[in-house]
């Protein structure tokens, strides 16, 4: 990729990158993972969206391909983890592990399932709080319709960088100062758009931050099992159980 200041602004805060075949390729194979995905969590009526640089078409190598099964889909409330693991099994898609995942004490869990290195399916095990549903907004969210299409969505990356996909590859500028213009441009509430900066502030501060909670779990436990199994031995759990 090449990198030269964005003639609409000048200066140092707008640059636009352009593509190389070589990213577009990469992009592309990417993507392909992605729709297979995608296309067999809706056989079973599992809608499911793609996230982060795969979406916004910013990829590099080593990026990966993150597929979050929507909450509630259309009947409402928390997905059945054995919808989930029966369509990617009659697909012949091989699991190699499966997480309980909790990003804090106050974040809802989640299911993570590891496809291979660098791809995953992860789904909520308990309502989410708007933030947390709007995490995957802020950083750039398509469903299988608009990746079937092609299209890019504008989202934000973990330097903070505002990127705006145009023809030859994106626009890019830090969101630092404009939150309030990004939540609106998004259409996420403000204080996602504040939390995610605290949270990737402090990442690039102090490097990796890790989870609150990863419980990886045994051959034949599911994932409710799991769960009541931790609730059980952790009020804090039960606690976020019944919080909306």
């Amino acid at each position: 990729m090449s990198l030269k200041p964005y003639s609409r602004c000048g200066g140092d805060a707008y640059h636009e990158i352009v593509y190389t075949d070589k990213h577009w390729q990469m992009l592309q194979e990417l993507r392909e993972k992605a729709a297979f995905l995608m296309s067999t969590l809706a056989k079973f009526h599992l809608p499911a969206v793609v996230y982060g640089s795969v979406a916004r078409g910013d990829v590099k190598v080593g990026s990966d391909v993150d597929v979050f099964v929507v909450e509630g889909g259309a009947g409402g409330g928390v997905q059945n983890s054995f919808l989930v693991e029966a369509a990617l099994e009659q697909a012949g898609v091989r699991v190699n592990s499966r997480f309980v995942v909790q990003a804090t004490p106050l974040y809802a869990m989640k299911a993570y399932l590891e496809i291979d290195e660098g791809c995953s399916v992860s789904f909520p095990l308990m309502d989410m709080r708007r933030v947390e549903r709007e995490f995957y907004l802020f950083g750039g969210e398509m469903g299988l319709f608009e990746l079937k299409e092609g299209l890019r969505v504008v989202g934000v990356d973990k330097r903070l960088m505002f990127i705006e996909p145009n023809l030859g590859g994106h626009v890019e500028s830090s969101i630092v100062g404009r939150e309030a213009f990004v939540a609106k441009f998004l259409g996420i509430s403000v204080e996602t758009v504040f939390d995610r900066v605290r949270a990737l502030t402090k990442r690039s501060l102090v490097g990796r931050t890790g989870v609150f909670l990863k419980k990886e779990l045994a051959p034949q436990e599911t994932f409710e099992l799991a769960l009541k199994r931790l609730s059980d031995f952790n009020p804090a759990i039960r606690r976020r159980i019944k919080k909306v």
